[in-house]
């Protein structure tokens, strides 16, 4: 049966008053911060932010070239915002992606100050892409805290150009305007795909809703690994992300010794250009034609509920499914604050947190045939940092 998981929309409420109390941090606390940037791409709070957001996203370079951007850009924005609004109002009237990330945030900050304490006080920040807190908001707020040691984190567990390449570009051109002196030092976690944390916690999400099936059934059941699909413009230059998609799968399905049957498709495809596939609702049409009826939806890139989740699978996919006789089509819980993830989370700072090397061995490594100036530049910024 199809959940909306509704309890989502009155978790909004939470960490209302941690911009209050990032104001006091300084004066109560002799040594500053270490901070952790949480990078994602955010969401409207309510439906009057939609236009907005949509023209932040769609004013992106890095994540959607089109000629004349700015006014394009405005044009999109404006011509969408009728259809967007619709879907955010069928989820409760915006995203829940600010305080599950709020929360996240916090779990987090406790596991760290446990986990590493000649590094504590720890104190996350947000880095939205397209919406409030943006990266310039989240400087000004570090700067008032005292940092002088960060973590970018990237909430995306595969990195892509589109995705930690734009939310990196976007923190290293801030950077030049509010920290010219590089008072912060910086380091990375730009990927996290195979984390066996992260493995366990998406396997042990699947364990659980395989119990929903009937236990005749139960094995049978596809697993559809689905994942923000990639312009094939965007692949053929040599974007890392459906490799790293890929090996997630893979050890998320070693996890399980490979119970069940199992794809890796693609959502979310926009516009006329070739896209990374198949697409989900033509798995959906074709699975049904093959005459199954239990295939369970697991959002592999996504670490949070928000409109792709709530939305896009819950309810399109959903109505789909239930038109195409897929009586046994489920979704499993998204990541949220689950215990075993916050924990992935804090091993993986905690780690980057004692290394001397500021970012992965593959962030230094533009694709083949990128011709994105800005993202050589960012990538010696950030591979140059001195950790002492």
């Amino acid at each position: 049966m199809l959940r909306l998981q509704h309890k989502r929309v009155a978790s909004w409420a939470f960490g209302a008053n941690r911009h209050s109390i990032s104001r006091q941090f300084a004066t109560t606390t002799s040594k500053p911060p270490t901070a952790v940037v949480l990078m994602n791409l955010g969401g409207p709070k309510d439906l009057n932010e939609v236009q907005p957001f949509l023209q932040n996203l769609f004013s992106d370079g890095d994540l959607i070239p089109i000629p004349f951007q700015q006014t394009a850009a405005k044009f999109l924005a404006k011509r969408r915002t009728p259809k967007i609004q619709e879907q955010y109002a069928a989820i409760g009237g915006g995203s829940p992606i600010l305080s599950w990330t709020e929360k996240q945030g916090k779990m987090l900050e406790e596991r760290l100050d446990k986990l590493s304490p000649q590094t504590a006080p720890h104190k996350s920040y947000i880095a939205f892409r397209y919406s409030s807190p943006l990266t310039p908001e989240t400087l000004a707020e570090m700067k008032k805290d005292g940092v002088e040691r960060a973590v970018a984190f990237s909430l995306y567990p595969q990195y892509s150009c589109s995705t930690t390449g734009s939310s990196l570009n976007e923190l290293w051109k801030n950077l030049k305007v509010l920290d010219p002196e590089n008072k912060i030092r910086w380091s990375v976690v730009d990927r996290w795909p195979t984390h066996s944390g992260l493995v366990e916690v998406f396997a042990r999400h699947i364990e659980k809703a395989l119990l929903e099936y009937p236990e005749n059934e139960r094995k049978d059941a596809v697993l559809l690994f689905s994942a923000h699909s990639l312009p094939m413009s965007v692949v053929n230059r040599g974007d890392p992300y459906p490799q790293e998609v890929a090996a997630t799968v893979q050890r998320v399905m070693e996890r399980l010794g490979f119970s069940n049957p199992y794809r890796l498709i693609w959502q979310s495809q926009v516009g006329p250009r070739a896209w990374l596939g198949p697409q989900t609702d033509q798995v959906l049409e074709g699975y049904a034609k093959l005459g199954k009826k239990n295939l369970l939806m697991i959002p592999i890139a996504f670490v949070s509920d928000h409109i792709e989740t709530l939305f896009e699978v819950d309810v399109e996919y959903g109505h789909l499914a239930k038109e195409k006789g897929l009586t046994g089509f489920k979704r499993v819980e998204s990541l949220n604050d689950d215990p075993v993830f916050i924990d992935a989370m804090a091993d993986l700072v905690s780690k980057q947190l004692s290394s001397k090397r500021p970012v992965s061995t593959q962030l230094g490594l533009r694709c083949p045939l990128c011709t994105n100036e800005k993202c050589g530049q960012q990538k010696e910024f950030f591979a140059g940092q001195v950790l002492e």
